[in-house]
């Protein structure tokens, strides 16, 4: 299903901005938008398509959308979100054949995202090929990662080649603290937990404007219950599935990144928004929303215990920006022993905070925008010239 482009929200910047195209290829969808950018980004427009097969036609028909209702002059860059950056890299980068090189070699490790970016990547080189284009890493947020919070207990050849935890979502953590520091500097500089609940949902834990733990790993299918992942798993599920099923790599990739999760306890759907309206009279969709809520508690604990305490909780991204009945019941009984509690309507209401007043900690609704810090980061690379990798 194909969303219109986005009519423009602003007048034309001055040629003295530059001009920004964001793209962020997901597994089933493509996304783009174009940003005016200064010291300020400012959205021009933007365009998305969903449940795709096609990454490629689709990036195609729906720039070729926004560029109809606005100037079709070429970008001054283009933006990539790319999921995984692996142990190379921690900035974003001018995207070169070597850069290309190095994304394909990682495309074994993200085989869920890697392929659509690359081709997005492809699509774009051929529509503007002029135009520098900039990879933005998803992972670049979790460099400050402790080394006891990247590894795994594993023979040590295995971090020669890479297997360690890269965590992800770091785009949303990296606007959601420099949306918070302009709100409150102090709490930002605090100790902060960004839930970052969607289809994909993960947990950060972040001291000083740095994350220091987070719940997914290696890959995006760890950490906590999600859409159609299954979040941390007994490894010894995935050798008693492969052998009682004889299931090849591809088969358990399936298993754990598509027909797991919500989707895969409730038997009906991957959202959360028709298991809550199927809780009452299903006990499939109960038991699913309950197991997410529970796998997200725990995650604040943990977290909390890696802090040394809390001073701030954020909910964001689709579930946390918009189900309040899941907000509330992660927060239940968190009270008492971490001082996490829940005015009941400002949450209803959605409200900027929605904690009580003199709280212990300050529990926060915003609302992320990859988006933007792509923008932000492309910008700032083409006025930094190249980086050295």
């Amino acid at each position: 299903m194909s969303l219109p482009a986005g009519l423009p929200e602003r007048d034309l910047t001055p040629d003295s901005r530059m001009r920004v195209l964001t793209i962020n290829a997901g597994s089933s969808s493509v996304k783009l938008a174009l940003f005016a950018v200064d010291a300020d980004e400012t959205r021009i427009a933007s365009a998305a398509a969903e449940r795709v097969a096609d990454h490629t036609g689709a990036l195609r028909t729906e720039l070729a959308r926004m560029q109809a209702s606005l100037d079709a002059s070429p970008p001054d860059a283009v933006a990539h979100r790319i999921v995984h950056g692996g142990p190379r890299y921690q900035d974003p980068v001018r995207i070169t054949d070597d850069v290309r090189d190095d994304l394909r070699a990682l495309t074994s490790i993200d085989p869920d995202h890697m392929p659509q970016s690359l081709a997005a990547i492809g699509a774009i080189g051929e529509i503007y090929p002029a135009v520098p284009q900039v990879a933005c890493f998803d992972t670049a947020f979790h460099q400050t990662l402790p080394r006891v919070a990247q590894m795994y207990a594993l023979p040590r050849r295995f971090w020669d080649t890479g297997v360690r935890r890269y965590g992800f979502h770091g785009l949303s953590c990296e606007y959601i603290l420099r949306a918070l520091t302009q709100i409150d500097s102090r709490a930002a500089a605090g100790r902060v937990i960004v839930a970052h609940l969607g289809s994909g949902a993960s947990l950060t834990a972040v001291q000083h404007g740095r994350s220091i733990e987070t719940t997914m790993g290696f890959s995006p299918t760890g950490g906590v219950v999600m859409g159609t992942r299954t979040g941390d798993l007994d490894p010894g599920v995935l050798v008693h599935a492969s052998q009682a099923g004889a299931l090849d790599a591809d088969a358990l990739s399936r298993l754990v990144n598509h027909d797991a999760g919500l989707l895969g306890v409730s038997q009906t759907s991957q959202d959360m928004r028709d298991l809550l309206e199927r809780e009452a009279v299903d006990p499939r969709a109960a038991d699913a929303i309950a197991l997410f809520c529970y796998s997200v508690k725990k995650a604040i604990g943990s977290l909390v215990a890696v802090l040394g305490g809390l001073d701030t909780l954020v909910f964001t991204a689709g579930i946390g920006e918009r189900a309040a009945a899941i907000r509330q019941r992660i927060c239940n009984g968190l009270d008492t022993a971490f001082g996490v509690d829940v005015d009941h309507t400002r949450n209803e209401q959605g409200a900027g905070v929605i904690s009580p007043d003199g709280a212990v900690v300050t529990v926060r609704v915003m609302a992320t925008d990859e988006d933007r810090m792509l923008a932000r980061h492309a910008a700032d690379v083409l006025a930094a010239g190249d980086r050295d990798v």
